[in-house]
C-alpha cells in the first residue's frame, strides 16, 4: 500500500514564502515524475510544477521565477518553494506522484494543504 502525504500549507502575507513538503512511503520500487497542483474555489485543478526523476522540471507561467520545485529520490519527498507569493496562489495544492508498486505503474494523490495568501 502506498501513502502519499503533503505538508508545510498555512497563512503567509503576501510577498511571503512557504515550503511544501509531499512524501511518498509504503511498497515503493520506483517513482518517476513528481508534481504539484493546485485548486482555487470553484475552479479546475491546474498543474503548477512538475518535475522528472532526473530533474527536469516545467512550471505554469503564472509561478515562473517565484516558485522552484525540487525532490530528493533516497526520501521519495517532492518540495515546492513558494516565494513571492500573491493572493491569487490561495488555493488548495496536491501533490501527485507517478508509483511503481506491487501492482504496477500507478497514479497517487495527497490529501492537499491548504495555502492562503492574505493580509
Amino acid at each position: 500500500q502506498v501513502h502519499v502525504v503533503e505538508s508545510g500549507g498555512g497563512l503567509v502575507q503576501p510577498g511571503g514564502s512557504l515550503r511544501l513538503s509531499c512524501a511518498a512511503s509504503g511498497t515503493i520500487f520506483s517513482i518517476n515524475a513528481m508534481g504539484w497542483y493546485r485548486q482555487a474555489p470553484g475552479k479546475q485543478r491546474d498543474v503548477v510544477a512538475t518535475i522528472t526523476r532526473r530533474g527536469s522540471t516545467n512550471y505554469q507561467d503564472s509561478v515562473k521565477g517565484r516558485f522552484t520545485i525540487s525532490r530528493d529520490n533516497a526520501k521519495n519527498t517532492v518540495y515546492l518553494q513558494m516565494n513571492s507569493l500573491k493572493p491569487e496562489d490561495t488555493a488548495v495544492y496536491y501533490c501527485n506522484v507517478e508509483i511503481f508498486g506491487p501492482t504496477g505503474w500507478g497514479d497517487y494523490w495527497g490529501q492537499g494543504t491548504q495555502v492562503t495568501v492574505s493580509s
